[in-house]
């Protein structure tokens, strides 16, 4: 028997309007699990702030947002680049407001054998990653500590940052920066009111695209393929659902979670924790190979 489901979509973990006049910008906030993270928030009474480097991309969180009612502008901003980032936040600044909640959920990943990984490669994605997360972060604590006034900032992460993986030597090397990132400034930020967590979710399957479900040479469309084979793995016995991430997210960044502030929380079913010598081995360069196949005759 899996573990329990949650509650249904559109349930609240907080009292309603609980982030009401309060202003979140969301990083890659318009499809995948940005977008559940900023629906979430919506429903709880944000102005949401969707900032992504392609407007088409942030376009598609603003609708979203809106057809639920929520409130929210969209804003263009390439995290790698530090004057982007700077200017990203003026825009949405100007029209909502000063940014008081941040969650850094841009990321970059694909799954390849580190020998067949190109040096431009593994600098996108830690560009993107860790440099990006400190770019924004480092903006936003400018902007609070000037006002002197408080904040919070959510890291997406993931777990294997602890652990490293076959295939993901240039994402596992840049979340486990963010990791030791979360904990400097958390320390530093500390007697400025401005608490910073990172939330490691593991296997949370959109149709909507997104680096947490779309897996080496698939796509979007054989998510349940994908399901199948990872139910296996995972001790759960079932995968996460976006609203779940949502949620612990607004947790995390509320006022009922003032004294949590540089912790790593995992939200995927205890899976990394499991018996790795129970589970069979693959090796990455066939693992790759075998779904590059599988892909190709889709």
């Amino acid at each position: 028997m899996p573990l329990s489901d949650p509650p249904p979509l559109g349930a609240r973990m907080l009292p309603e309007n609980s982030y009401r006049d309060v202003v979140v910008m969301v990083t890659g906030g318009g499809t995948g699990l940005g977008k559940a993270i900023a629906l979430e928030f919506a429903r709880l009474g944000a102005k949401v702030a969707v900032v992504s480097r392609k407007p088409e991309n942030w376009q598609l969180g603003v609708d979203a947002i809106r057809a639920i009612g929520g409130i929210a502008e969209g804003g263009s901003m390439d995290v790698r680049d530090a004057a982007s980032v700077k200017a990203g936040f003026d825009e949405v600044e100007a029209k909502l407001g000063p940014v008081s909640v941040l969650i850094n959920n841009a990321a970059g990943n694909f799954e390849v054998p580190a020998d067949r990984m190109s040096p431009n490669a593994f600098k996108t994605v830690t560009d993107i990653v860790l440099n990006g997360t400190f770019y924004c972060t480092r903006e936003f604590g400018l902007r609070r500590i000037a006002l002197k006034q408080g904040g919070a900032v959510l890291n997406i992460g993931a777990p294997y940052w602890a652990t490293g993986g076959p295939g993901t030597s240039h994402s596992a090397a840049a979340k486990a920066g963010v990791v030791n990132l979360t904990w400097s400034l958390a320390v530093e930020w500390a007697p400025d009111n401005i608490r910073i967590n990172t939330l490691a979710p593991g296997y949370f399957p959109e149709r909507d695209r997104s680096s947490h479900s779309v897996e080496a040479g698939g796509s979007a469309d054989n998510v349940d393929e994908q399901i199948a084979r990872r139910l296996i793995t995972i001790p759960a016995g079932r995968v996460g659902s976006a609203r779940e991430l949502g949620w612990l997210s607004t947790f995390l960044c509320s006022p009922y979670a003032n004294y949590i502030t540089g912790q790593i929380v995992v939200l995927d079913g205890t899976n990394w924790l499991r018996r790795w010598h129970t589970m069979p081995f693959e090796p990455i360069r066939e693992s790759y190979d075998r779904r590059l196949a599988e892909a190709k005759k889709a």
